[in-house]
């Protein structure tokens, strides 16, 4: 398909540079496909009353890694600011990374993190740049590996905010706190599954009272999930790598949802990715555990979930293309374009939907 199609125009103002306060007075835009409204305008607290007993929510427990990281470039006696948003792990020692400015690095440059002195003293970190793309992203070996490299990460490291947020502002104390789910388990994200966030422990005890199940899926978010797509047809672009893990138990449980007849509602497209990934051609669902580029776009019928929780998508995103393969195209659009028009906040602060798949 052209991509130019999930293409749609936002304006600056719609972009959420914080969240709402508490989580849950976030704006909920009901999309239903075949349904009279298509559309409703409600709030995250209102989601219970979109939801029944015998339904089950999908959480990603995934937990951000301080992953943003400020740096001295070393080349002989010039020395320049550098900074790195970690994107993926390589091995115990190695990470891809965007960079800014890129253009300060080459291959074979050092760089300091933290302190001055060697790499081996506690508050600073060392890394070598080994690879360097067109496009920004450079391979950073470090001199750390293994758990001494993580708990360097985790010490000198900041939240890595999206790039439409950290242009705008630097990230404080609050986002250690407003980036990460109430239910953030297993580390290794670089980016947070955002739909989550609208989840307080209140609005958690008014679901389970309802009798919707809670099941929790990892998948580590990478940077690449937010991209813009930059090809101008879809067969020709290259899916990003997530790894994350389905245990046998939780799909089990999953399975006998849908067999007594309740819902299987992914809260985010982190986690109705791992599912589809895990799933059969009759939606079934089975333990699974590696790496996933799965690319759902329409044409492709999702048959692991039967609604999805999202926040507001990129244009020209593979995310903005997945809810418009699950929900239709043109249903998708015109629900943004009334998103926009009324006044809903985008992206990764920003307020939410909940899709209903179309029946089409």
């Amino acid at each position: 398909m052209r991509v130019d199609l999930f293409d749609f125009e936002l304006p600056p103002e719609s972009i959420a540079l914080r969240p709402a306060s508490p989580r849950e007075s976030a704006r909920l835009l009901v999309v239903r496909p075949g349904a009279e409204p298509p559309l409703v305008d409600a709030t995250v607290a209102d989601l219970p009353s979109w939801l029944r007993a015998g339904d089950a929510l999908v959480f990603n427990d995934t937990r951000v890694i301080p992953a943003e990281l400020h740096g001295v470039r070393i080349r002989e006696e010039a020395r320049a600011g550098v900074a790195f948003n970690l994107i993926e792990r390589v091995d115990a020692s190695h990470w891809r990374a965007f960079a800014r400015p890129g253009k300060r690095l080459k291959a074979g440059d050092r760089v300091l993190f933290g302190a001055t002195g060697s790499a081996c003293q506690l508050g600073e970190a060392w890394a070598s740049v080994t690879a360097k793309d067109d496009d920004g992203v450079v391979d950073l070996a470090f001199d750390l590996a293994g758990p001494d490299l993580d708990a360097a990460i985790r010490a000198l490291g900041s939240m890595p905010l999206p790039p439409y947020i950290s242009a705008r502002r630097k990230a404080d104390d609050a986002d250690t706190r407003d980036y990460q789910t109430i239910y953030a388990r297993e580390e290794g994200a670089v980016a947070a599954p955002t739909a989550g966030l609208h989840f307080t422990p209140a609005l958690m005890d008014r679901l389970a009272a309802l009798g919707v199940e809670r099941h929790f899926v990892t998948l580590h978010v990478g940077a690449g999930t937010f991209l813009p797509v930059k090809v101008d047809d879809t067969a020709d672009h290259k899916m990003h790598f997530e790894s994350g893990t389905l245990g046998a138990d939780t799909a089990a449980a999953l399975n006998a949802v849908r067999a007594r007849g309740g819902r299987i509602v992914a809260v985010g497209t982190t986690s109705l990715r791992i599912l589809e990934s895990a799933c059969d051609e009759a939606g079934r669902l089975a333990p699974w555990s590696g790496a996933t580029d799965i690319f759902i776009t329409p044409g492709r019928r999702v048959r692991s979930v039967d609604a999805l929780m999202t926040n507001f998508h990129l244009p020209r995103s593979t995310l903005f293309m997945l809810v418009s393969a699950f929900s239709g195209l043109d249903r998708m659009r015109a629900a943004y374009a009334h998103a926009v028009a009324t006044g809903y906040r985008f992206y990764s602060y920003g307020d939410a939907s909940l899709l209903f798949p179309d029946p089409t």
